[in-house]
């Protein structure tokens, strides 16, 4: 039976890196990277990937696949570069992973949940794939240590000496009042984040055991139809086998006869290799 990979079923994890790194290696090449038309890319590629695959995929398999995981490392670049800039601002202090799978949930238009991890440590230093924190840094809210100079001396006024006046209270700055005005939405902002960190977690390992459990269903179907195909071949060996050839031509019963012989030869080859086939061509002399 001819593997999923023969036949252009789904991809494994080890083919999609390979695919990755034979992208890499081909599209920022610094001799011919930016000159290569898209035909003959893709043909590098599909030399690089062979080299580094034992998997068969045509030009056209590994283009169209790439085009699905550009999407979506193009999607995770986004969401892992808002994640840390909301921890770089200090809006946050969740995990930067979940904060990034939550953010590449919600931009839509695929899955829900980002899994090309292992393809991501290939390609994130490409320069499509680069993240760049636009956002302004943290800074503290800067105020002189010390009022500026009255311009009235002390020392035109004697009455402030023997009696000086109480000094009104500095006013706190723009910065302080807002950061005070928004302390308690602040806290429900980081409550909120963190219950949705602990859902999207959940619904991560959630979909992480559905994946399983269906890659092992697809395993035991393929199974099944391997070992169907099998009883098929010995059902017909048997018949093969159990032919009466008494009442047949000498030219049936030669062709009946070759037959068997290539049944055995298959059941012995399979049991005990070549070396046990030898009595059979020694037969045929």
């Amino acid at each position: 039976m001819a593997s999923s990979v023969e036949t252009g079923g789904s991809w494994a994890t080890q083919e999609d890196i390979a695919l990755c790194q034979s992208w890499v290696n081909v599209s920022h090449d610094p001799i011919t990277g930016n000159e290569m038309k898209f035909h003959h890319m893709w043909s590098k590629i599909h030399g690089e990937f062979c080299q580094r695959s034992s998997s068969i995929r045509t030009e056209m398999a590994l283009s169209s696949r790439w085009k699905l995981l550009n999407k979506e490392l193009g999607k995770w670049r986004n969401a892992l570069a808002k994640a840390r800039e909301n921890i770089r601002n200090g809006q946050n202090l969740s995990d930067e992973i979940i904060q990034a799978q939550m953010w590449f949930g919600a931009m839509g238009q695929g899955k829900k949940s980002f899994v090309h991890f292992q393809c991501w440590e290939v390609v994130k230093n490409c320069s499509r794939f680069k993240i760049i924190l636009t956002g302004p840094p943290v800074v503290l809210n800067e105020t002189p240590l010390h009022d500026s100079p009255s311009t009235d001396s002390p020392l035109d006024s004697p009455m402030e000496i023997e009696s000086p006046l109480p000094r009104p209270p500095r006013p706190i700055g723009r910065k302080a009042a807002k950061s005070k005005r928004g302390g308690t939405s602040n806290n429900e902002c980081v409550q909120l984040l963190e219950q949705i960190a602990k859902n999207t977690s959940l619904r991560i390992e959630r979909d992480l055991k559905r994946d399983a459990l269906d890659m092992a269903r697809e395993e035991a179907f393929a199974i099944q139809q391997q070992q169907a195909q099998e009883k098929d071949m010995d059902d017909r060996e048997m018949k093969i086998m159990a032919m009466d050839t008494s009442h047949m031509s000498p030219e049936t019963k030669a062709y009946w006869t070759l037959r068997r012989r290539d049944v055995m030869r298959r059941k012995l080859f399979q049991d005990d290799g070549p070396s046990n086939t030898d009595w059979l061509n020694d037969e045929n002399h």
